[in-house]
Order: structure tokens, then sequence, then C-alpha cells
């Protein structure tokens, strides 16, 4: 085959998958649609095969594609879909250009125990219905982590300063982005694992794949046997060591002249790099020899630009001024049984089986409310998504995560359920609220709560306070985040694990109607 060819179609098809799946999870202004996004994740492995058994779908699923082509052609996946691949390679590019001098690799001895444990340890401990191990080692959930704490903040400081300029010139395209919340502890862990892989690939290429990587290492044994592969030709061959030499995957043995094929990446550029016809990629069971086109020794870098990584936040506060002053604090502490799962989930274990904590949802999330759990799941739940109504509630018309979900953990929900959908009830405690400790008008958890679970009652001195009529609502937030006491809340909402259906708030609907026609029959 056309050697040179064959590794420019690798780099195009890697920088479109890359390029277009990094700007899905970074993407502030919803530029992309989401009948859009759902294709462009189509491919991801492990996320295809969640949404598959959660959906029961009988439509081909993108596992399936993927198993295909690499019995055909090898780890096609790993060159060039899975995004966190393309990143390694990116460190790769970056180190060489630091070193001034072509990055050089060599055979490595396979961890075979290493990668069959954690292999067997992920499909076992999925099985078992938790999705925990599969969370920390699924490239394409690693990805979205990376995306989501680095490069979504770059991105949106580089806004910022585009809408600042833009602001002193009179030009209103751009809009400032305010970053509702930040959270420390997943930060942390998240960065660790970046440094983790960005070390192991500027030292050793592709070693995450073939160590590490469940995913790499269930196609690596599939690509065994793929019909297409990586062949020395030994007559050919000069034993130079060159090709092992250019192996971001460390499987060329030259001496030997051997090829494993359980870590072969299929990146090509072995084949560009070797001086005379030693090495094909070819059909595995033709007989007859076969000889390269002319190699191209002059090999071309694949990326034309090295990739910015900039660690700056921007911090802004997360809640709106309150027009009430605070001159008491709040006493009485609150303390949750449970993190709330998303509208859609269908409940929290469900949720903690079935999210590999991909964070597309809190990148999409438009009021931010999302945001990566610590230990609010309890630990085989860290990472994945919760409601934190500390950072903003949840959009009473808003159904976005339920759409962009890869796996489904968070299923699809017409919005009209949705708004029925009780993922939690709000907890009033009077101790902490101004209107009984300061003796003053509030009323904020009402006046946001969309379905008026929340609603004013008598009190003292013609003074209201608030009453929860929880048959009405659905935990959206609103209150909690509207409600000004500080430290402690003066209302919460209390997850339900398994989502339950509200009740329609007929008296609301008849007054809205009462209203309409009011305005109906005086216009002015």
């Amino acid at each position: 085959m056309n050697t040179p060819f064959l590794r420019k179609v690798r780099i195009v098809a890697s920088l479109l998958f890359f390029t277009a799946t990094t700007f899905l999870l970074i993407d502030i202004y919803g530029f992309i649609p989401l009948t859009v996004s759902n294709k462009i994740l189509f491919l991801q492995f492990i996320p295809s095969i969640i949404k598959f058994i959660t959906l029961a779908s009988l439509t081909i699923s993108g596992f399936v594609i993927i198993l295909l082509l690499t019995i055909l052609f090898g780890r096609v996946y790993c060159s060039s879909v899975c995004p966190l691949g393309v990143f390694q390679d990116i460190i790769n590019f970056i180190s060489k250009k630091i070193k001034k001098k072509k990055k050089r690799f060599g055979y490595l001895k396979e961890q075979k125990i290493l990668r069959l444990t954690l292999l067997a340890i992920s499909i076992l401990t999925f099985l078992l219905g938790s999705s925990f191990v599969v969370n920390f080692l699924d490239p394409y959930s690693i990805y979205g982590r990376f995306a989501g704490f680095f490069f979504r903040p770059v991105f949106i400081y580089i806004n910022n300063i585009v809408a600042f300029i833009f602001e002193r010139m009179k030009l209103y395209s751009v809009s400032n982005y305010e970053i509702k919340a930040f959270s420390i502890i997943p930060f942390l862990i998240v960065g660790s694992f970046f440094i983790f892989v960005s070390v192991m690939a500027y030292k050793k290429g592709r070693l995450y794949c073939n160590t590490v990587c469940p995913v790499g290492t269930l196609l690596g044994y599939i690509s065994k046997f793929s019909f297409f592969r990586i062949i020395i030709n030994k007559d050919e061959c000069l034993s130079c060591g060159a090709c092992a030499k250019d192996c971001k995957a460390g499987c060329i043995n030259s001496k030997e002249k051997t090829v494993d094929m359980s870590r072969c990446v299929a990146c090509f550029d072995c084949l560009t790099s070797c001086p005379t016809d030693g090495l094909l990629y070819d059909f595995k069971f033709r007989k007859t020899k076969v000889i390269n086109d002319t190699i191209d020794q002059n090999k071309r870098d694949f990326f034309n630009s090295t990739a910015l990584y900039l660690l700056s936040f921007s911090t802004l506060s997360a809640q709106a001024a309150k027009n009430i002053l605070i001159t008491k604090k709040s006493t009485k502490q609150i303390f949750k049984k449970s993190a709330i799962s998303p509208p859609g989930s269908i409940g929290v274990d469900r949720f903690n089986g079935k999210c590999t904590a991909c964070h597309l949802c809190v990148s999409s999330c438009p009021t931010q409310v999302l945001q990566p759990s610590f230990l609010e799941y309890g630990f085989l739940g860290m990472l994945q998504p919760r409601m934190a109504y500390s950072a903003n509630y949840c959009n009473f018309d808003c159904k976005i995560c339920s759409e962009v979900c890869p796996t489904g953990a968070i299923s699809p929900i017409d919005i009209e359920k949705k708004k029925l959908t009780q993922i939690g009830t709000a907890k009033f405690l009077k101790d902490n609220c101004v209107v009984n400790t300061q003796k003053t008008d509030c009323g904020a958890c009402s006046e946001h709560c969309p379905t008026k679970a929340v609603h004013m009652i008598p009190f003292e001195n013609n003074l209201v306070i608030p009453e929860v009529r929880e048959d009405y609502c659905i935990g959206c937030g609103a209150c909690e985040h509207a409600c000004p006491v500080v430290p402690y809340k003066a209302i919460y909402v209390e997850g339900n694990r398994v989502h339950k259906t509200a009740k329609k708030n007929v008296e609301e609907e008849k007054q809205k109607e009462q209203k309409v026609n009011y305005k109906e029959e005086f216009p002015f």
C-alpha cells in the first residue's frame, strides 16, 4: 500500500475527530446542534456500549463499527478517533520541539499482567453495576475532564478578553461568560491525572494506551487477528532499528523482526521511516510478495502548531447581589443525605452505574448547575456530575443534558415530563430564615419557584414566611440558590435516590389563565 498516503489519511482523520470533539466539550456558545454532537460522539467506544445497554437500542451502535474496523484494519480507533490518543500525540510533538531533535523511542516489553488485570477489573466492576473504574480509565471520559477543567476555562478566558476589547470598540457580538463555580478537589484529582498521562506521553509515547487503558487492551488483543496489519518482510529488513525508533507504541522488535499487534496503534509512522521495503501494511493472508511504493524518507510533521496550555482561570462570583441586608448569620447546619442526580437519570444508583464522568453535560449546562462531585455520591461516584445549587439552579425549560449525554446515563426526556420529574424536595428551616431571625420581608425562594411549591403564608407582624408543598416540588434548586442567608441556607433541596413524579399545580395554572384573561379584557 501507499504508505505516505496512509499516514496522511490518519493525520487528517485524527485532526478532524480531535478538533470536533474538543470544540464540543468547550463550546460555550451552543454553536454545535444536538444532532451533530451526537454524531461526533457516535464512535466513542465506552459511551457507545453504555448507551446501547442503557437504552436497549436496536439500531447499530458506534462500538460495533469500531470492532469491525479493528478486525479489518487494527487499532484505528486508538490512532484517529480517541481524543486522548491524539492528545498524547500532541504531547509527543511538543516534546520533539522542546528537545530540538527527533523524538526517539524503542522496543518496550509488554506489561501483559497489568494490562489484562486492569481490563478484567474494569469489566468485572461494570458487570457488577459500578462504573467507578471505567470513569477513571475510559480515554474519552478522561479527555472530557481534561477539556472541562483546563481547555474550557482557557477558552472562556480568551472569549472574555475578546469581549472586553470589542466592548471598548462598542461592538457587542461577543458576550462576557461567567464561571459560576470552581471545585478544588475534583480539579486536583483531574490535574494529577493530567500530569500522569502527559508525563507518560512525553517520555514514552503511547505508554498509557498500552499499559493502563482498558479500551486499548481490548482492541489491541482483537487487532492481533486483524486482516490488515504491519508486516516485517524479513528478506528486505536490515534490522537497522529505524522503525522501532519511530514507533510511539514501542511494539516493534527490530532485532527479532517482530511486531506486537496488540500494542500497535496503526499510526503508520514506522512505514515512512524504513529505508528499504522491510515494513509493509498489507493483507495478512496474501501469499505473493508485495513491493511497497517508493518510500518518502523526508517525513513531514503532522501538526503545524504547538498546543496551547494555559492553566488560568476566571473565577467570578457565583451568585448575584442580594437586595436584603443580612445582619444575622444562620446557625442551623444542613446535612444532605445524598447528592442529586440530574433529571432524566431516573435515580442516583442508576446514574452512578451508567455515567462515565466525561463532563459533556457539565460543559453543556447553560446555568452551570451541573458540577463534578467529590465524595457527594460516595467514593465510587467520584467526579460524576451532581446538581450544585450553590452555583445555580436547573432551568425549568431546559433538558440539554439529557440530549447530549453519550452513554444514556441521562436518558432523553420530554420537556413536559421533565417539568414534573421530582429529583428532590425542598426543605424549609425556619430557624435560619431572615423573616424569623430579623423580622423582615424576604420571599426570594417563593418568587423563584417555577411550580410555586414554595408559597408564602401569614407570620408575625403582618409578615409572611415560606411554606413548602412537597407534592408540587421538583427539586430544581431555584429556591435554594435564591435564598440570601449565609452560611447555611434557610431552604435547601434534599435529593430523591429514585426520582418521583410531582403533582401538577393546577391552582397556579388557573391564576395564570385568569391573569391572561384579565389582560385581554383590559389591554391597557
